[in-house]
């Protein structure tokens, strides 16, 4: 396993464990957290022997989003030439957007465990994950208005399709902050923990349950719900047509058969 100046990853059992390793810094997003995630991923989408994926924080907060410091070095790039620094920025947020769309891309589930700050960038980052889960104390704010720009990478675009239109407006235009059971309440969350470690044991019971799963039938399945965000409805049910035309033909459906039969747990191959 890789060892990472900004994360910590594990695999047991079908499960990556990615846990932001910041604790000291609020696991604010560095220079190297933007480029690493990319990397995991990677190796995640790559590896047949992961099923499921579990992203959390360490420490008492999930992240208070892109590290400050990132955003002054960036500042101090610039030049005098107007067109030659939007071109610049243009480049920094398109690859900082790369990031998160490598989570989002993923062929395997990725669950977000949110405990404390989830601020910001970390919004954005959650926002491509396929479900959330949070601690009740957790506290979620869309700040970049906060500090007088529009989030760009991510929120905007994918949080409509999970909280609605208009509340996302709200929580872009105010900046306000949102606890844990508000959250549940908005779809923003699935379901919230009395505490931390409650929360990784529900999670992880979550994802155990995922990686049982035939991995065909859950890639397919995240395969065909992505599509659809950009997709009309008969566009969608051709192209499942046309991947189940293959994928029906997989060990796995008589697999799953015969255990239901037998009333044994199934055993599927990576």
């Amino acid at each position: 396993m890789t060892d990472y100046q900004a994360f910590r990853v594990e695999l047991k059992d079908k499960i990556a464990h990615v846990a932001i390793n910041r604790p000291d810094k609020v696991n604010a997003m560095n220079a190297a957290f933007w480029s690493e995630i990319v990397d995991i991923f990677q190796w995640i989408d790559d590896t047949d022997d992961i099923r499921v994926v579990v992203l959390s924080g360490e420490g008492k907060h999930f992240s208070a989003g892109i590290d400050l410091q990132l955003l002054a070095q960036a500042a101090s790039q610039m030049g005098s030439d107007v067109g030659r620094n939007a071109e610049r920025l243009r480049r920094q947020i398109l690859k900082l957007q790369s990031s998160f769309s490598a989570v989002d891309s993923c062929r395997k589930p990725v669950i977000a465990a949110i405990q404390g700050y989830c601020i910001g960038g970390a919004i954005d980052l959650i926002a491509a994950c396929d479900m959330r889960y949070s601690t009740l104390d957790a506290q979620f704010s869309i700040k970049e208005i906060d500090m007088g720009m529009a989030a760009d990478v991510g929120t905007l675009q994918r949080l409509p399709r999970i909280i609605g239109d208009g509340m996302m407006r709200e929580l872009a235009y105010t900046g306000r902050t949102v606890d844990g059971p508000e959250a549940k309440s908005i779809g923003l969350v699935n379901r919230t923990y009395p505490d931390q470690p409650s929360l990784m044991a529900g999670v992880f019971a979550m994802a155990a349950g995922i990686a049982s799963k035939s991995p065909v039938a859950i890639r397919g399945t995240k395969e065909m719900i992505r599509y659809m965000r950009d997709h009309r409805v008969d566009d969608g049910l051709e192209y499942i047509a046309t991947w189940n035309a293959a994928m029906l033909q997989s060990a796995d459906l008589k697999v799953a058969m015969a255990a239901h039969m037998s009333k044994q747990k199934p055993d599927f191959a990576d």
